[in-house]
């Protein structure tokens, strides 16, 4: 089947039996049968409707999905990328600091409850995420890039991004906010490269992420 994917950075938008499909073709692989997939969808699904939740939503895994389906090439296990890209943010809470733990132990479960053997390195994938360090990792290069690739979107389409980013984090008072974002905007400009492959963001993420730092600072 083939596969229709929105645009790469920035844009998510899909419907959900799009992405029932998407999701069902990916067990298949597996040799998950048509019911089990359905029945774990939906539960995914929930899991990322839950409230508070504004940016870390299902129109960014499938942005995700689809910087991942552009670097596949790059990709040695792309099914378990693909999976953990599915699965990265699936826990989510923005009070927590432990939500890629918690839902690589998700994935983990999901696995061994589907008899995808992939499971530990699915859940590796997705620890990756909170460092967002993948050095000789290609898969973990894919998905981090994949994850990091809104940085390099447009700037309305970043600005819009920066705007739900602060909707998540709604209980911080203002100040304490602006200082925390600073922080972790700054940590990725002193890397000597945000993307693995992804060069052509480069600049453009470099750009965005000033130009936030200069709004927060005013």
């Amino acid at each position: 089947m083939t596969r229709k994917w929105p645009g790469v950075v920035g844009k998510g938008r899909m419907g959900t039996d799009q992405r029932r499909e998407i999701w069902k073709n990916l067990l298949h692989g597996w040799g998950v049968a048509p019911l089990q997939a359905d029945r774990t969808f939906e539960g995914m699904v929930q899991a990322y409707a839950a409230p508070g939740r504004f940016y870390h939503t299902l129109d960014h895994v499938t942005a995700v999905l689809a910087t991942v389906e552009s670097l596949a090439s790059h990709a040695q296990n792309r099914n378990a990328v693909q999976l953990a890209a599915w699965l990265h943010d699936v826990i989510y809470d923005s009070t927590a600091s432990d939500n890629e733990e918690r839902s690589a132990r998700y994935a983990e479960r999901l696995c061994e409850e589907l008899a995808i053997p992939e499971g530990h390195r699915v859940a590796a994938l997705i620890r990756t995420t909170k460092a967002h360090d993948a050095v000789g990792d290609a898969d973990a290069q894919v998905l981090i890039d994949a994850d990091l690739a809104i940085l390099g979107a447009s700037e309305l389409v970043y600005q819009d991004y920066a705007e739900k980013i602060r909707q998540e984090y709604a209980w911080v008072p203002e100040g304490e906010y602006r200082h925390g974002r600073r922080r972790v905007l700054e940590s990725f400009l002193t890397r000597p490269r945000i993307y693995h492959l992804l060069d052509h963001l480069e600049e453009p993420a470099r750009r965005n992420m000033a130009s936030e730092i200069a709004r927060l600072t005013s």
